[in-house]
């Protein structure tokens, strides 16, 4: 990062305590001092990183995700495709449906329910759309979900879908986070944060709520409250259920809760399982995912192990279990999901798919084979119906490779081989480049997998795109990034995903290696890829330009402060990077259980070793580095990029920053916002490489 004059005096100095922070007039989203201090970095930024390139990228980006030809996703209700489209004509997009038949044959005749860019006109906010629940079975009415911006607090208003219109006096919910479920046809089931006093302190809904048609909101009946500390209660209608159902879900912390079992009038059981299990029911099938060791009934269960019982049983107090899948040292568990009465268990087996589908039957539970799936690649397997009580069994399959684009499969209800239902056609040219996969070994000895994609032979001299995730046991896996194709490995470059711990990827040890006190042990993991690409020969330091978002940014700001010496340039965005005050910000205290908490002496011990934040301080080899968040993020809080921009800039080095007015926890509320962010740092990594590539 070059080092310019320092900024102006600015009464409000820098200091180191954490506690004496001067830049918390820039986490006023919307304050005048501090949207002023934006749009001026804004200008900055692009008056520095728009030319003809950047402009020729952010069509080519766009063009990539408008193309018309990329594969419509489709969810079945009632015998109808439902799609949301978004192309260059429908930036905001349209909610539409089709009918089976014509869809398969390649030629659908899409029924537009709603045009959400004509609505946004019509009302003069720029909706983005959030979901729609229908009413199962009949399907004449919706739950339609719409944000402003693309933020995660959403209105809710209730759809007629013969007459192509809202419902007049139908359930209209005003802007908060939550949801609702169908429980009748004049009676939902209400999770939301609307309300005083009804959000827990991470923003979410503490409550969960009867409300019937034509009642206000604020008065329907609380079946269900938990504590303002904890992260939030959720509810829903379990339509597979033999009597009415409904199933609230109470989270003390991220990866802890409590489940209860009840109906319109609360909650009658609450499922004995340990709080960090997760738990899955489909009519009086219960299966439990655990995520710790669990001594129950006489037998000890392993983490991921995926455990089922009849409902009945277990709430007489059974715990005879059959165990449906068990995992080992790299053979890991993904999700379990409902397609009729079958389940789904998604894994991976040293990072490769691997997917088992389990039925009950009279004899007990039997597994099926799912034939006809690639062994190597990212596969995606979902039901192909959105209510289970719905579903003949039929699955829908994507999949794909860095080199290869998207496949849209169908597998029927036999299981039998899948037929193909679209294809992608490439965004990039992959002549020359090849996939491969290494292991950088971490500061403590740990084996850590990454991907490569890039042309053949090393050099010594690659340009390096290198991401990852590694947090909350989420997997990064190697797919198909057109965009990332076309503007870096299409013009030469070389392009890295590193599965450092904190992710899913060899479950759950995998995590817990990586949280809490193992965040900064996740942070060296991605600093040993780094050191590996300049081992094998294939690139220098300098050379190496890392990106990564959200859980992903704060590793990012973590690079600039632990290891600037293993990199030429950072794109940090929607970050976390204030560790601090996050419990603080938005969903911040929600995250506790991943991070540590900062007001405990204990925790903040080693969280403020990775508060890249606080860590900053002048005069390091910092490279150059572009901080980007969304002004309608109301999950990260902005104030995080902003501040960590602005103290830079106060120790005298020259960040680049961007943010733009909407995109919620994205990159742009349409393809065009996206295509500019990406188009933007893409750019800002190759310029501050020094990575000139040809034009073709």
């Amino acid at each position: 990062m070059t080092q310019p004059q320092r900024p102006a005096f600015d009464p409000r100095p820098t200091r180191s305590a954490p506690d004496d922070d001067p830049h918390l007039w820039l986490e006023e989203v919307e304050g005048a001092d501090a949207i002023a201090w934006v749009e001026a970095r804004n200008a900055e930024t692009l008056a520095r990183f728009t030319d003809a390139t950047m402009e020729r990228d952010r069509e080519a980006a766009k063009a990539i995700l408008d193309r018309p030809d990329k594969i419509p996703l489709v969810t079945r209700r009632g015998g109808l495709l439902y799609n949301l489209w978004r192309d260059a004509e429908h930036p905001l997009g349209l909610w539409r449906r089709t009918d089976e038949a014509s869809y398969r044959a390649g030629t659908p005749e899409w029924d537009v329910l709603i045009d959400i860019d004509a609505l946004a006109k019509a009302e003069g906010i720029d909706w983005v759309w959030g979901g729609a629940t229908l009413i199962p079975g009949r399907h004449d009415r919706a739950l339609v979900k719409l944000s402003r911006g693309g933020g995660d607090a959403t209105i809710l208003r209730e759809f007629d879908l013969p007459t192509r219109s809202f419902v007049a006096d139908g359930f209209t919910l005003p802007e908060a986070k939550g949801g609702a479920d169908w429980l009748d046809r004049d009676t939902v089931i209400l999770s939301s944060a609307l309300g005083e006093g009804m959000a827990t302190r991470a923003g979410y809904s503490r409550t969960v709520r009867l409300w019937t048609r034509g009642q206000d909101p604020l008065a329907a009946t609380i079946l269900l409250e938990t504590a303002p500390e904890n992260m939030g209660l959720w509810g829903g209608v379990d339509h597979d259920a033999p009597a009415e159902r409904v199933v609230f879900m109470e989270r003390t912390g991220f990866f802890d809760g409590t489940v209860h079992i009840g109906d319109r009038n609360g909650p009658t059981h609450r499922l004995d399982a340990p709080t960090d299990a997760e738990i899955s029911l489909h009519g009086d099938d219960l299966v439990i995912r655990t995520r710790s060791v669990w001594d129950v009934g006489g037998s000890v269960h392993a983490a991921d192990t995926v455990l089922a019982i009849a409902l009945p049983a277990f709430l007489e107090g059974d715990r005879a279990f059959t165990v449906l899948w068990e995992p080992s040292e790299r053979r890991a568990l993904q999700n379990v999901s409902w397609a009729g009465p079958r389940l789904i268990v998604d894994a991976l087996d040293d990072l490769r798919p691997a997917y088992s589908v389990f039925e009950p039957g009279e004899e007990g539970w039997i597994r099926l084979s799912l034939p006809g799936l690639p062994e190597i690649g990212t596969v995606s397997v979902w039901p192909f119906d959105a209510e289970p009580s719905e579903s003949d069994g039929s699955l829908l399959a994507m999949v794909q490779d860095p080199l290869t684009p998207p496949t849209l499969l169908s597998i029927p209800s036999d299981l039998s081989a899948p037929t193909v239902l679209r294809t992608t056609p490439p965004a990039f040219d992959p002549g020359g480049l090849r996939v491969t996969r290494h292991e950088a070994v971490s500061v403590d000895g740990e084996r850590i997998p990454y991907v490569q994609v890039g042309p053949a032979g090393e050099t010594g001299e690659a340009p390096v795109h290198l991401s990852a995730y590694g947090g909350f046991q989420i997997s990064l896996l190697p797919t198909y990034q057109g965009v990332l194709g076309k503007l870096w490995l299409e013009k030469g470059g070389t392009g890295v995903v590193a599965n450092i711990r904190g992710g899913g990827e060899f479950g759950t040890r995998w995590h817990q290696a990586g949280r809490r006190e193992g965040k900064a042990l996740a942070h060296d993991d991605f600093a040993a890829v780094a050191a590996d690409l300049v081992a094998r020969g294939v690139t220098k330091p300098q050379h190496i330009a890392a990106q990564g978002g959200s859980n992903g940014g704060l590793l990012i700001a973590n690079m600039l402060t632990r290891y600037p010496e293993r990199f030429g340039a950072l794109f940090c965005t929607i970050p976390l990077i204030d560790m601090r005050r996050y419990t603080k910000l938005l969903a911040g205290a929600s995250w506790i259980a991943e991070y540590g908490d900062p007001d405990v002496a204990e925790d903040w011990a080693f969280l403020g070793a990775t508060s890249a934040y606080h860590v900053a301080e002048a005069g390091q080899p910092y490279p150059p580095i572009l901080i980007a968040t969304t002004r309608r993020d109301d999950r990260v809080h902005p104030g995080h990029a902003r501040k960590m921009a602005e103290k830079l800039r106060h120790l005298g080095y020259d960040p680049a920053f961007f943010e733009p007015a909407a995109g919620g926890h994205g990159y742009g509320k349409d393809n065009s916002e996206t295509a500019t962010f990406l188009a933007l740092g893409m750019g800002f990594l190759r310029q501050s490489i020094g990575w000139v590539p040809k034009e073709g």
